[in-house]
């Protein structure tokens, strides 16, 4: 295991993120952040917190977005998926949305935010946060707007994001493939 970045690492990524949305989207009036499920909830919630934190006035739409239904491997699984819950308690018709999850790699779980998505509206504009872009082995032409971090990482290595509600600690590592 290589640790890509510790806590306080972790910590200094998300406010800097949270510094990048507030320069573009001022006040957020026409703007929504939607966190997916499972993997990018945890640092939806962080970046939702974080930004109140930094302006506690900001009147902030945050939604909870499950694609499992959506995924273009659902049949394929050998094991069944749990699907999450989903919770958009607004419609992003005529919004600039902002998609948070914790790892690009393919891009086809941002293909099926994308289609997911929709069935709440027609936003103005759709982007995309990601803690950790992969860079390589894309499948998809799909880019980050909003990046923690850039890495190389070959096909048999996975990155893992460790949160502290969940695991204990926060960090991000890269496992080979005998640690997956």
């Amino acid at each position: 295991m290589k640790s890509i970045a510790n806590a306080h690492q972790l910590s200094l990524t998300i406010d800097r993120l949270c510094f990048e949305l507030l320069e573009k989207h001022g006040r957020f009036e026409q703007s929504a952040l939607v966190g997916l499920q499972p993997r990018g909830i945890r640092l939806s919630d962080r970046l939702y917190q974080r930004l109140l934190y930094f302006q506690p006035e900001l009147d902030l739409r945050y939604g909870k977005l499950d694609i499992t239904f959506y995924r273009d491997d659902f049949k394929q699984r050998s094991s069944a998926l749990i699907p999450s819950t989903t919770n958009m308690p607004f419609s992003v018709e005529a919004l600039r949305v902002i998609l948070i999850d914790d790892v690009l790699y393919t891009g086809r779980t941002i293909r099926a935010a994308l289609d997911a998505l929709l069935d709440f509206g027609r936003p103005a504009a759709v982007e995309l946060l990601v803690l950790i872009d992969r860079k390589f082995s894309r499948q998809l032409p799909i880019q980050a707007d909003y990046v923690g971090k850039r890495i190389d990482a070959i096909v048999s290595q996975k990155v893992r994001v460790y949160w502290e509600e969940i695991h204990g600690r926060d960090e991000v590592a890269l496992l080979d493939e005998e640690e997956n």
